[in-house]
């Protein structure tokens, strides 16, 4: 057991100079917007955290059989816009937004999920705080949903 200590080695200097160096997975994603470069005119997609982001809230604004071969996958919140703005309906979209991130987005754990019914303008206000789990920021998705007469 002793050489086993022994044969341990052991930093000594200016340990301030020293640099923990990790390489983290760089996420890329499309830009629905197709804003395109004022120089190059092509395509800028989008990187990391704001790719994630972005990844969370097409998952929020998809409804079920939107995509083909994945026909859960979505939150189906617009299904539930014309439920009556109760209690039960807000725990319905708490719900499957939870499942939707669990199921499809690994790379988030929420950390809080605020919904606020806006009865006079027949709409729902989300907002979704999250912490991305490689880069271990925190960031947020807010979107309305409205029903139109």
């Amino acid at each position: 057991m002793a050489s086993l200590i022994q044969s341990d080695k052991s930093v000594t200097g200016d340990l301030s100079k020293a640099k923990v160096v990790s390489r983290k997975k760089q996420f890329k994603d499309l830009d629905l917007n197709f804003i395109p470069h004022p120089i190059r005119k092509d395509i800028v997609p989008l990187k990391d955290d704001v790719a994630i982001k972005n990844a969370v809230k097409n998952l929020l604004v998809s409804n079920f059989y939107e995509r083909p071969f994945s026909q859960d996958k979505g939150a189906n919140l617009r299904g539930l816009l014309f439920e009556p703005a109760d209690a039960i309906t807000e725990i319905s979209i708490k719900e499957n937004i939870k499942r939707v991130i669990k199921k499809y987005e690994p790379r988030v754990a929420i950390r809080q999920l605020i919904i606020n019914d806006l009865p006079d303008q027949n709409a729902y206000k989300i907002l979704v705080n999250f912490k991305i789990k490689e880069f271990d920021t925190n960031q947020s998705v807010e979107i309305i949903l409205r029903r139109l007469k």
